[in-house]
């Protein structure tokens, strides 16, 4: 064997030569990946930004011009001038509902809508905002500059191709993010760059995966039988899940699905039918599609609703094994969206219901989320916070008794139902003899109920069937927006509700399936004077529960002021002052005594005490904790309280981690019985604090951010606030403000806290309502005086 110098041999020269190559083979492979990989994490840091610095303002219908950036489809599209929120327009609005109302970027331009991203003659709007964004010259931590107006309906002023140069001259601090902190450094140049590249969508990626797929067909062949039986049940779920966000058993935390009517089938591309409610005709043949959701969660938008092998097992044991028959299917048209209790009256009543109430929370929380961003006028038919349980079926005479249904159904449509003759006649029927007929038709079967039977007691409310937490809720209401969140959190409130069959439907038909925030003036009034009617008969179930003596005197404490008997001449029948209740109630306050025996049984389902606002001994949190030492906020009389936010979210930073609360403002009211001038309602002396730990409203109003050894002076000084300028000593001190220079990394924590919380509820935030505190004006100082001395 020959060997060289080096004392190698041919063989162990070979094999070195060969190593060698595979080693450069395999560092060029290693720098193509990791080139691929850096540009992928480029892409992908660009679109991360993208989400946590624009689409926290360019996500919902109230975006600015209408400029949606959560999704590619989004900012292709681009910007409009036309309003979406319009309480005065006396015609339907055009739809633009982004891929629905328009498949293509011509589609979008043909609808008035114009380009933000395209650079023809220069860079693109989007460039030339980011680029104005750099140059504001607000003061850091400091209240913006009296010019910039941050309402929510502030004047839509849109800056258009070639005349961002005079949009700029008119409103100097009108650059992106506007009215915000500066981004960081990394930040704006990743967007810039990507803006300077023509904003490319991502990688439209692989598809989904064949387990994912094979899931969907099965949903979708659940969906799409033949037989008339199914085709009605598969309506009315459509009919209620449109707006669902899907996620499918078992999946990924991270996608989700909406179900649509598609002209094609499984098998094909999609290809929805853009009709403008549900229940519409769709004007031919069509198929139940699953599509994935394409684009940014949003926390607004996110109603989770889980669907697969089970689901569909409980559909077939709800609908399909019950016997019934069905001879012709109901047509689809706007009357027979305005009374679903005739649509489907096929369907037996239990199995309606029990749908319901499987998913209480998803149905709830659909009244108040979705993409209806901004409602202060629908809202405002509710107190800022009550609580809610549900009849149990057993005790629901919709569902025990046939008659019942058959009776009250004519005089249960719905304000969609009747768009034809005079307005005076609708509002007459819908709004005054409907209602109140229901009221005593109602009142009347249960009074003949309850004396053959004896009264209500707690056996008919419904507890979850053992195991369902959502049997109790929490609805709160914040100014133009609202939330629920599961069980009975807070002090006890001043109302609450009791929903039954025919309530729970007729609320969900008028403020979901039938609702059109791009319908006109009348549509918008008509919905929300409905709901007030809605709204007492769920407060009249829960009286009915309390004893006879206390039920009138206690509607009237809901109902305070010189306009309200009036009202209730017009909307309200009398109330059972007669009926006996079948509780024995053995305290002076039987409210509160009925609400808190609800969390009692089934046992260890629900917490029977708010450690922090309705608690004693050792239920109360341990006062050396953040939750303990927050607790006197929640202590009434709260003077302070009407200076606060609607919602603002708390950082408190421990020597472990960082526990995040939401202070909640409720506010008091006389009544809830009117749409307008809810100012001269208020009674603000009477307001309060709940603290929540944790977050659960899409709108943080303001941030504040404290390390716990500071905790005990935040609570004191808090307390203390008597006047805006008392409010500005705790901003000052505490708080984060628009133009902090730490905003974006705070609002950053929050964010990470909402997804550590409960990652498949999760979504992003909205910017839209974070406040910017000021001194008052004199006009206003005035006023706060003059409050001062109630």
């Amino acid at each position: 064997m020959k060997v060289d110098a080096s004392g190698m041999s041919a063989a162990g020269r070979l094999q070195a030569l060969w190593s060698r190559i595979l080693k450069q083979a395999f560092r060029a492979i290693l720098l193509i990946c990791c080139a691929g990989a850096a540009s992928a994490q480029e892409d992908t840091s660009a679109l991360d930004v993208l989400n946590k610095r624009c689409v926290v303002c360019h996500g919902c219908y109230d975006a600015p011009c209408q400029l949606k950036l959560s999704s590619a489809a989004g900012w292709m599209r681009g910007a409009s001038k036309q309003k979406v929120y319009d309480s005065s327009r006396l015609e339907d609005a055009p739809m633009t509902r982004l891929g629905i109302d328009a498949k293509s970027v011509p589609g979008w331009r043909a609808k008035g809508f114009f380009d933000v991203v395209g650079a023809q003659d220069g860079p693109s709007v989007l460039e030339q905002l980011l680029l104005a964004g750099r140059k504001n010259s607000f003061k850091l931590g400091a209240p913006l500059p009296d010019d910039i107006d941050i309402s929510t309906l502030r004047a839509n002023t849109c800056a258009m191709p070639g005349k961002v140069k005079d949009y700029l001259k008119e409103h100097p601090q009108g650059g992106m993010p506007f009215a915000m902190a500066p981004l960081a450094d990394g930040d704006y140049e990743t967007l810039l760059s990507w803006a300077r590249d023509g904003a490319p969508a991502p990688d439209a990626g692989k598809g989904l995966p064949q387990s994912v797929e094979q899931s969907v067909h099965t949903v979708e062949t659940f969906f799409n039988r033949g037989d008339k039986r199914s085709k009605l049940v598969a309506r009315y779920i459509y009919e209620h899940l449109f707006l669902a966000h899907l996620h499918l058993e078992g999946d990924d935390q991270n996608r989700f699905f909406r179900v649509i009517r598609s002209r094609t089938a499984t098998g094909s591309p999609p290809d929805e039918i853009a009709s403008r409610r549900p229940f519409d005709d769709p004007g031919g043949p069509f198929h139940y599609r699953l599509i994935p959701i394409d684009g940014t969660i949003l926390h607004k938008e996110h109603m989770v609703y889980e669907i697969g092998p089970k689901r569909l097992k409980r559909y077939e044991d709800l609908f399909l094994k019950s016997d019934w028959e069905i001879a012709s299917l109901p047509p689809y048209s706007t009357a027979a969206g305005g009374n679903p209790l005739s649509t489907f009256r096929a369907i037996p009543a239990r199995s309606r219901y029990q749908f319901l109430l499987d998913e209480a929370l998803y149905f709830v929380r659909s009244f108040i989320r979705g993409p209806v961003c901004y409602g202060q006028v629908a809202v405002n038919v509710i107190e800022d916070r009550f609580w809610v349980s549900f009849l149990t079926p057993d005790a629901d005479l919709s569902v025990t008794d046939p008659s019942f249904l058959e009776a009250a159904t004519p005089i249960l449509e719905l304000p969609v139902a009747q768009s034809k003759g005079k307005l005076s006649k609708r509002l007459e029927g819908f709004l005054s003899l409907g209602p109140v007929k229901y009221q005593e038709f109602r009142k009347g079967r249960y009074e003949r109920k309850f004396l053959a039977e004896g009264g209500p007691d707690y056996g008919d409310i419904w507890q979850g069937d053992g195991s369902e937490v959502d049997a109790r809720l929490t609805v709160y209401r914040n100014f133009s927006s609202a939330s629920v969140v599961t069980g009975f959190v807070g002090a006890v409130p001043e109302t609450a509700w009791v929903i039954d069959f025919p309530l729970f439907e007729r609320i969900y038909y008028n403020l979901v399936a039938g609702f059109d925030v791009f319908g006109n003036v009348e549509h918008q009034l008509t919905t929300r004077l409905y709901m007030d009617s809605l709204r007492r008969e769920g407060e009249r179930t829960f009286l009915s529960f309390l004893p006879p003596q206390v039920r009138k005197p206690m509607h009237e404490s809901w109902y305070q002021g010189p306009l309200v008997s009036m009202v209730d001449l017009w909307k309200e029948s009398a109330l059972d002052t007669r009926s006996p209740t079948g509780i024995a109630f053995s305290t002076s306050d039987p409210k509160e005594e009925f609400l808190t025996e609800l969390l009692r049984e089934p046992a260890g389902l629900w917490a029977e005490q708010d450690p922090i606002n309705r608690c004693t001994g050792n239920a109360c949190a341990a006062s050396d904790t953040p939750a303990g030492q927050l607790r006197p906020l929640a202590q009434k009389p709260a003077p302070y309280a009407k200076f606060l936010p609607d919602i603002s979210v708390l950082l408190v930073e421990t020597e472990r981690d960082t526990q995040v609360f939401t202070l909640v403002h409720d506010m008091a009211h006389s009544n809830v019985a009117f749409i307008f001038n809810e100012d001269l309602r208020r009674e603000p002396q009477n307001d309060s604090v709940t603290v929540v730990p944790g977050q659960f409203s899409s709108y943080p109003n303001f941030m504040f951010k404290v390390k716990q050894d500071h905790l005990p002076a935040f609570v004191e000084t808090v307390r203390e606030i008597r006047s805006q300028d008392d409010f500005l000593k705790l901003v000052d001190r505490f708080g984060v403000r628009r133009t902090d220079p730490e905003f974006w990394t705070d609002f950053d924590r929050i964010q990470t806290a909402l997804k550590d919380q409960d990652e498949l509820q999760a979504g992003l935030l909205d910017l839209n309502r974070y406040r910017d505190p000021k001194p008052l004006d004199p006009i206003d100082r005035l006023f706060e005086f003059t409050f001062s001395l109630d």
